[in-house]
C-alpha cells in the first residue's frame, strides 16, 4: 500500500472506530494482512492513508491489485468542527429536543383522533368501526415505512428524509380536516401514517449521531419518553377541543402542531449522518482539487445500491420467521402496543359510556398513564448506569442476556396495571381506581420497550436494524388490528373480563424474557444469525471474512440509523 498522504485525519466516520477503519482498509487492500496488522494508533493523527479503488460501478472488485488507482480516504479529523459529535453540548440538545418534540407530534396525532369518533360516524354515516378505520391505517403505516425510509436514509442523509416526509404528512393533513367522506379520511391518514414513520424511525439514529456511549443516557431517556407521553396526551388535549369545536379540529390542531415541527427541523437542524457530511466534503474536495481520488469509506462499499435495498427489505421477514428470539420479542412487544392502542377504545367505553363523563374529562383519565412514563424515563439513567457495572464485570464483553434483567423487573406492572383497571372499573365505583391503573402500565412500558430493543440489538449486532424492523413490522400491524375490535370484545366479554383477558396475557408475555434469561445464549449458539462475537483470530481466506466484516458493519451502521426505540 502507498505511504499516507496528509489529510484532514485518521479518525473514521461515524460508527466506525479507529480499528474498525484500519480493518476498513484491509478490505480493499492488495496485501489485507499487512493492513490487518497495522492499527490506526500507528499513523499520525494528521495523515490519511492511500486506499485502491474497490470497485466498477457495476459493483465488481476492479482487476489486479497493481494497476488499481489509489484513493485518498475522506475522515474526521480528531476535533473536527463539522464531526456532530464536537458541536458544543447546547446545540446538541437543541437538536436532541427538536428532534424528541418532532417523536412527541408524530405520537400525538395518532391519538388526538380517538376521542371523537362518533363526530365521524354521524358526519359519514357509517359504523362505529369504519370510523375506527382512519386510526388502524395510521398505525399500518408506522410499521410500512421503516422499510422504506431506514435504507433511504442511509443514501442520501437524515435531513432530506425529515425534511420531505415531514412536509408530505403536513400537506394531507388538509384533505383530512376537509374531506367530504370516510374513503378521503382513510386513504390521507395512510399516507400520513407512512410519511410520519420517517421521524420515529430516524430519531434514535440523530441521537446516535450527536452524543457518544457515555454521554447518551439522558438524551436517550428523553427521546424514549415522547414516543408514549405524545399518545397520552392527545385524547386530553382532543377531548376538551373536539367537545368545544367538533372533530374536524382534531386535524387542524395537528396541521399547527406539524407545519411547526417541520419549520424547525427543516430549518434549524442541519445534517447529522457522518457518511453524508463527509460525502459532501469528498466532493468538494474532489471539485477544489480536481484529484477524483477523494472518497468516503461509504463510497467504498463494492455492493450497489439495488443489492443492499434488497438486503435491508427481505431480512426482517427471515429473522421474524427463523428466530425465535426476534418472533417472541415481537409478540411481546405487539401485545404491549396492542394494549396501549386498545386503552383508546376501552376508556371512552368506560368512562364515556358507563360513567357518563365528556370526552374532555374521559381525556384527563389519560395523565396517570403519561405520569407513569415519565417516571420510568427518569429511571433510565438509573438503568444504564447499572450496565455499565455488568459491562465492566464482564470484561467489557457482557452476554446479551443482561440486557433483560430490567424487562424481568418491570414486567410485572403491566399486569398489575390491567387487573385494576378490570376490577375496578364498575359504574357505581370512583373514578379512581380505573383512572389511576394506568401509572404502572405507563411505568412498565418504557422499561419493556427499551430492554427489549437492547436485547435484539445485542444479540443481532450485525443484523440489528432487521431485526429491529421486524418488531416494528408486526407490531404495527397488531396495535392497528386491535383497535377495530376492541369495542366488541368489552360488549362479548363484559368490561371486568375484556380487561382480566388482557391482564393474563400481558401476564402469559412475563415468562419471555425468563425463558430467554435461561436458554437465550443456548438459543443464540444454534442461531444463522444472531451475533456470535468478535473473532479473536483470522480465517485462512483472509479476504472473504473481511469482506464479511464489512458488511456487518453496514447493518450496524442501518441499526443506529434504525429507530431504536418506540
Amino acid at each position: 500500500m502507498a505511504a499516507p498522504t496528509s489529510a484532514t485525519g485518521q479518525v473514521p466516520p461515524y460508527p466506525y472506530d479507529s480499528d474498525d477503519n484500519a480493518h476498513y482498509a484491509s478490505i480493499i487492500s492488495p496485501e489485507p494482512n499487512a493492513a490487518s496488522a497495522r492499527s490506526s494508533a500507528d499513523r499520525s493523527p494528521e495523515t490519511r492513508p492511500q486506499v485502491p479503488a474497490p470497485a466498477e460501478k457495476h459493483g465488481k472488485l476492479a482487476g489486479a491489485a497493481d494497476t488499481r488507482q489509489e484513493y485518498k480516504l475522506v475522515t474526521f479529523a480528531p476535533g473536527d468542527p463539522d464531526d456532530p459529535k464536537n458541536w458544543s453540548k447546547a446545540y446538541k440538545w437543541y437538536i436532541t429536543m427538536v428532534v424528541a418534540v418532532t417523536c412527541f407530534v408524530v405520537a400525538f396525532c395518532s391519538s388526538v383522533v380517538t376521542s371523537d369518533v362518533g363526530g365521524v360516524q354521524e358526519s359519514f354515516g357509517v359504523s362505529h368501526e369504519a370510523a375506527l378505520v382512519p386510526i388502524s391505517v395510521f398505525v399500518v403505516g408506522f410499521g410500512v415505512g421503516p422499510m422504506i425510509f431506514a435504507p433511504l436514509s442511509e443514501v442520501f442523509g437524515r435531513r432530506i428524509i425529515y425534511g420531505s416526509t415531514l412536509l408530505l404528512a403536513v400537506i394531507f393533513i388538509i384533505p383530512c380536516a376537509v374531506s367530504k367522506n370516510i374513503g378521503t379520511l382513510i386513504v390521507c391518514r395512510t399516507i400520513d401514517g407512512i410519511a410520519f414513520s420517517a421521524p420515529m424511525t430516524l430519531v434514535g439514529g440523530t441521537l446516535a449521531d450527536l452524543w457518544r456511549n457515555e454521554e447518551r443516557g439522558v438524551p436517550m431517556a428523553a427521546f424514549s419518553a415522547a414516543p408514549f407521553i405524545g399518545p397520552a396526551i392527545g385524547p386530553l388535549i382532543g377531548g376538551f377541543l373536539s367537545d368545544a369545536a367538533g372533530w374536524r379540529w382534531l386535524y387542524w390542531i395537528q396541521l399547527i402542531f406539524s407545519f411547526v415541527v417541520w419549520v424547525l427541523i427543516t430549518f434549524t437542524v442541519p445534517e447529522t449522518y457522518a457518511p453524508t457530511i463527509l460525502a459532501a466534503r469528498a466532493k468538494r474536495l474532489r471539485k477544489e482539487t480536481g484529484d477524483n481520488g477523494h472518497v468516503t469509506e461509504a463510497e467504498l462499499d463494492p455492493r450497489p445500491l439495488k443489492e443492499r435495498m434488497g438486503v435491508f427489505m427481505i431480512r426482517p421477514f427471515q429473522l421474524l420467521f427463523r428466530e425465535l428470539i426476534v418472533l417472541l420479542i415481537s409478540l411481546y412487544m405487539s401485545v404491549l402496543y396492542g394494549l396501549l392502542y386498545m386503552f383508546f377504545v376501552a376508556y371512552p367505553i368506560i368512562f364515556e359510556v358507563r360513567k357518563g363523563y365528556s370526552s374532555g374529562i374521559t381525556g384527563l383519565m389519560f395523565i396517570p398513564i403519561a405520569v407513569g412514563v415519565v417516571l420510568s424515563a427518569a429511571c433510565s439513567p438509573w438503568v444504564n448506569k447499572h450496565y455499565l457495572t455488568l459491562v465492566a464485570k464482564h470484561g467489557g464483553k457482557p452476554p446479551a442476556e443482561v440486557r433483560l434483567i430490567p424487562m424481568m423487573l418491570s414486567c410485572w406492572f403491566i399486569p398489575i396495571g390491567m387487573f385494576i383497571f378490570a376490577w375496578s372499573s364498575y359504574p357505581h365505583l370512583t373514578w379512581v381506581g380505573p383512572c389511576l391503573a394506568g401509572l404502572p402500565v405507563g411505568f412498565g412500558f418504557i422499561f419493556l420497550y427499551n430492554a427489549a430493543n437492547n436485547y435484539l440489538v445485542d444479540s443481532y449486532q450485525h443484523q440489528a436494524a432487521s431485526a429491529l424492523a421486524a418488531k416494528t413490522f408486526i407490531r404495527s400491524f397488531w396495535g392497528a388490528g386491535v383497535v377495530l375490535f376492541t369495542e366488541q370484545m368489552y360488549d362479548r366479554m363484559g368490561d371486568q373480563w375484556a380487561s382480566t383477558f388482557l391482564a393474563f396475557l400481558a401476564l402469559a408475555c412475563c415468562a419471555i424474557p425468563f425463558l430467554f434469561w435461561r436458554y437465550g445464549a443456548r438459543i443464540r449458539a444454534r442461531s444463522k444469525y444472531a451475533f456470535g462475537g468478535d473473532d479473536d483470530h483470522m480465517d485462512s481466506d483472509v479476504e472473504k471474512a473481511n469482506a464479511r466484516e464489512h458488511h456487518d458493519m453496514e447493518d450496524l451502521r442501518q441499526a443506529r440509523s434504525y429507530v431504536s426505540n418506540p
